[in-house]
């Protein structure tokens, strides 16, 4: 087997060779402990591991003052980029960091440090005064930290990290420009410019360009009016898009020092812009930016920047975070991709190393819905980054070497990411992105490998295609058989907010599925990927809105997808997509992999709040509510499954809120007509019940003509809601003017009833209900249970119940939305003993006695997650071991082994007669 050496074009060593002697150090000085005989050697040993002397670039001993201190020494200082404070064996090394911080304000500008180091030969403290970041290691640990030295050979570690505040920054000021740009009236042409400026930013720090050539252009080459920039611009685009050779022979001596890059991103004239000198200022402040620790993936969040708020609605634009991407990356491919690298490794195995590269350099990716590209950014780095590792593995320190170029070390390049589009500037924006990505990949392997490697001019391209994703074929991008995996943010359209053409695409999508109407629209792209998948061996996953796996909107969904064949992988239920760019969307979303084949092992990634961290579980099987369960599809009832009780809506007023009102409301009410009070009934929504919130409504069902007559104010509010009846869009309510004293939908039960929310926090374990007398009158926004025993009190508020509701219920952002139709009427209920019922009753009847221990505590406050009283606690943990026995012997483990029963034993009720292997819906037809 050969082994190789790199051709090096510059003196400092690998980051391997680095290692290696980073390790022979920590060797060689384990035993040091005086500071004043041993330190300066130490510093200067340690400067040669990275090939430098470091008396060359540093002092020993400089003079310096420390803040409300007298004078003091800096133990070593490179001016501009290190400051180390020294100490003996065993000292305090946060005092000693405190020391070192006091020296910072008397150092001039140019000799400020970007880091402080504190030592005791034992022990290194090293922070990073950018980032506020300490990072502490032991000598014994130097080579696993070394990456932190770096800068003393010229490397710098890429941290590409969307909460960088220079991200943030850098976008806000270039998107500035283009706020500007367009302000002027620029045109269709400002998005290419501020793509080309942005490469040209990049390049200016990264290598693609001599440092600073980019910057020093303008300042020197520009008049400080800005009349001229944007005309030399221009003129720098062209030169970036010929040859050298094909370049004038007296062409300006700074523009003939711009390489050519190619790749069709300097292609074309666009129209010359006007600049001021503000205009121009703020480019050279961009220009002042370290655009080298720049995330790629800024650009979508610059793309944002530039949108205005209804864009983004009508589109469904969100920009994605890393953290996000890679909730979707990781078990789409890269744990996988880590896994059968680990085993060719542990094979210890060239051929198997070989055959890994081959695979990793076969891979291809397609995001339909790519927008700036962010998907694909962060999966081509991750891919690239793992392909890093595996040099490393093949050609390890010390071996014999062969001559070869870097370059032919990294086989996988950006030609392998698709791309679909709808927006044209977004398409520009993902294709440099994606470019800036794979050189900032190519310093990486630089830094390993020691050499300078660039890919300019650009050979390769990402294929990212301006088209409607929904309406043409993808083969005509890449075809099937091409093809590895999907994945991407689909638009975050509501059902209510579909345009014209998008309701149409859905259409042609949908036709013939029943219910089609009421999803989203990121349930085309799952349609769309279903069909494109057929015959191929891929998988793919999105995000989406939590809401295609809950409630009305899985019916039609699974309707259109189980006869593709299409099986669950993995399942991140519903979290927290939050987003810093201006305008962002703050949204719950689920992520889902899915595939037309079945996957050997199945997860779920559970979120304890929409906030918190996920913890992954292994499945059986997962179904389109997310759950571990039976593939079933919960149909809307419009009677209980089970022979129970009936839950009724609550009465809905249509008024205006004329006819209701809050407690001081009705005091002065009263106070000015103290005759309507025999009109006022107690009024609960779903919020006042839970929260203890008073309030009233005017219930004129039964009301004498004769004596409203004599009621003026009555009477006006009785006008008010006949006028807003009559304005109203709806033809039910407007026809209902006619009778403005009556609710729109009066359905007030005659007896005391079981009241249940049809929204509760999610942060709950139960969703509270309670008995209300019948005189208070129920709102359209909760349900009412009629005649309701104590039994079915512990039937709906036990975690048998909860466990449905949370599964096949809608959601309100994060919060429950129950349904009757959806949750009560297709509840399976248990057949109980007589026994087991009084059980049941006795348990529910110490939930309610527990809960009136608490006189001034609402619901809200008896219900708080973190809060939750521990005797009420205790009240329903015996409820819900009741009705678990009711249904079954066996304890269930937990909510997971709950609703795998539970949506078994819907199968059995809803579809007795059919056998499972005839369950599945005909294939609706294809438009």
């Amino acid at each position: 087997m050969g082994s190789m050496r790199i051709k090096r074009n510059r003196p400092p060593p690998s980051l391997n060779e680095i290692r290696s002697r980073a390790r022979q150090f920590a060797a060689d000085w384990r035993d040091a402990k005086h500071e004043r005989r041993q330190a300066q050697s130490f510093w200067m040993r340690f400067f040669e591991i990275f090939g430098m002397r470091g008396e060359r670039v540093s002092s020993f001993e400089e003079s310096a003052k420390r803040e409300g201190k007298k004078g003091g020494f800096i133990d070593l200082l490179y001016p501009g980029h290190l400051l180390v404070e020294h100490k003996s064996a065993g000292e305090d090394l946060d005092k000693a960091m405190q020391q070192a911080m006091e020296y910072l304000p008397s150092l001039s500008e140019e000799k400020l440090p970007k880091y402080v180091v504190v030592c005791d030969f034992a022990r290194f403290l090293f922070r990073d005064l950018r980032e506020n970041k300490t990072t502490a290691f032991d000598l014994a640990e130097l080579p696993d930290f070394i990456e932190l030295f770096g800068f003393i050979a010229g490397y710098e570690k890429q941290n590409i990290r969307r909460e960088d505040p220079v991200n943030e920054q850098a976008a806000e000021l270039m998107a500035g420009v283009y706020d500007e740009l367009r302000e002027a009236n620029y045109g269709e042409d400002s998005a290419a410019f501020l793509v080309r400026v942005l490469f040209c930013l990049f390049a200016d720090d990264t290598g693609i360009f001599e440092r600073g050539l980019f910057s020093s252009f303008i300042r020197e080459r520009t008049a400080e009016d800005g009349g001229d920039l944007g005309e030399k611009l221009n003129r720098l685009f062209e030169e970036l898009d010929k040859p050298e050779n094909k370049r004038m022979k007296n062409l300006d001596e700074h523009l003939a020092r711009f390489p050519f890059v190619d790749g069709a991103l300097f292609s074309g004239r666009i129209s010359t812009a006007s600049f001021d000198s503000a205009l121009r200022e703020k480019i050279l402040r961009a220009c002042d930016f370290d655009w080298s620790k720049i995330s790629p993936a800024v650009f979508g969040s610059l793309f944002q920047y530039a949108m205005d708020a209804k864009t983004q609605r009508d589109e469904g634009r969100h920009y994605t975070s890393e953290d996000n991407i890679l909730k979707i990356a990781e078990p789409l491919f890269l744990d996988k991709l880590h896994a059968d690298f680990a085993a060719a490794k542990a094979a210890k195995s060239r051929a198997r190393l070989e055959k890994f590269h081959k695979k990793l350099a076969a891979l291809t990716f397609l995001d339909p819905a790519c927008g700036c590209g962010n998907f694909l950014i962060v999966a081509y780095r991750e891919v690239r980054r793992l392909e890093l590792e595996l040099l490393r593995e093949m050609y390890p320190e010390g071996t014999q070497m062969l001559d070869l170029e870097i370059s032919a070390l990294s086989k996988i390049d950006v030609d392998s990411f698709y791309g679909i589009e709808l927006d044209d500037f977004s398409t520009r924006i993902a294709e440099v992105a994606l470019w800036l990505t794979d050189h900032q990949m190519n310093r990486e392997l630089s830094a390993e490998f020691g050499d300078d490697y660039r890919r300019i001019p650009l050979k390769k391209q990402p294929n990212i295609k301006c088209a409607n994703a929904l309406t043409m074929d993808w083969n005509e991008v890449v075809p099937q058989s091409g093809l590895s995996y999907i994945l991407g943010n689909p638009p975050f359209v509501g059902k209510d907010y579909l345009n014209e053409r998008q309701r149409a695409e859905m259409e042609e999508l949908f036709g013939g599925v029943q219910g089609a109407g009421n999803l989203d629209y990121v349930s085309a792209w799952y349609l769309k990927a279903a069909r494109y998948m057929q015959g191929a061996d891929m998988t793919c996953a999105f995000v989406s809105t939590n809401s295609i796996a809950q409630g009305q909107q899985v019916a039609p969904l699974w309707r259109a997808l189980q006869p593709e064949g299409v099986r669950i992988h993995f399942a991140h239920r519903t979290f927290g997509w939050e987003s810093k760019a201006r305008g962002a969307a703050h949204v719950h979303v689920i992520i889902v992999g899915f595939g037309v084949k079945d996957a050997a092992q199945k997860l779920i990634y559970e979120y304890d709040t929409p906030k918190s961290a996920p913890h992954k579980t292994a499945a059986a099987n997962i179904n389109g509510y997310l759950a571990d369960a039976a593939d079933v599809i919960v149909e809307s009832r419009t009677r209980p499954l089970s022979p129970v009780l009936e839950m009724v809506n609550g009465s809905k007023a249509a008024d205006g809120g004329n006819l209701i009102l809050t407690d001081e409301e009705k005091e002065e009410f009263l106070r000015q007509e103290p005759a309507a009070e025999k009109f006022l009934r107690p009024y609960l929504s779903a919020f006042d019940f839970i929260n203890n919130v008073k309030r009233w409504c005017l219930w004129l069902a039964d009301a004498n003509p004769a004596e409203l007559r004599k009621l003026p104010r009555t009477m006006a509010r009785i006008e008010a809601v006949r006028s807003f009846r009559a304005k109203s869009k709806d033809a039910i309510t407007r026809a209902l003017a006619e009778k403005p004293m009556l609710f729109v939908a009066p359905r007030q039960p005659e007896s005391d009833y079981l009241l249940v929310p049809s929204v509760s926090s999610a942060q709950r374990q139960y969703v509270p209900v309670g008995y209300i007398p019948a005189d208070v009158v129920v709102s359209d926004a909760a349900f009412a249970v009629p005649n309701a025993t104590h039994y079915e009190f512990g039937i709906i508020t036990s975690a048998m119940h909860m466990a449905w509701m949370r599964a096949v219920s809608g959601r309100l952002k994060s919060d429950y939305r129950y349904s009757a139709s959806l949750v009560y009427n297709t509840f399976p209920w248990p057949t109980p003993t007589a026994a087991q019922k009084q059980k049941i009753t006795e348990c529910a009847e110490s939930v309610l006695a527990t809960r009136a221990n608490y006189p001034d505590s609402s619901l809200a406050d008896l219900y708080n997650a973190t809060v939750m009283p521990p005797d009420l606690l205790d009240a329903h943990r015996s409820l819900d071991k009741a009705v678990d026995r009711a249904y079954r012997a066996a304890p269930f483990k937990g909510e997971r082994g709950r609703l795998e029963y539970l949506f078994a034993e819907y199968q059995k009720l809803a579809h007795p007669a059919l056998p499972p292997e005839k369950r599945r819906r005909k294939k609706p037809k294809r438009r």
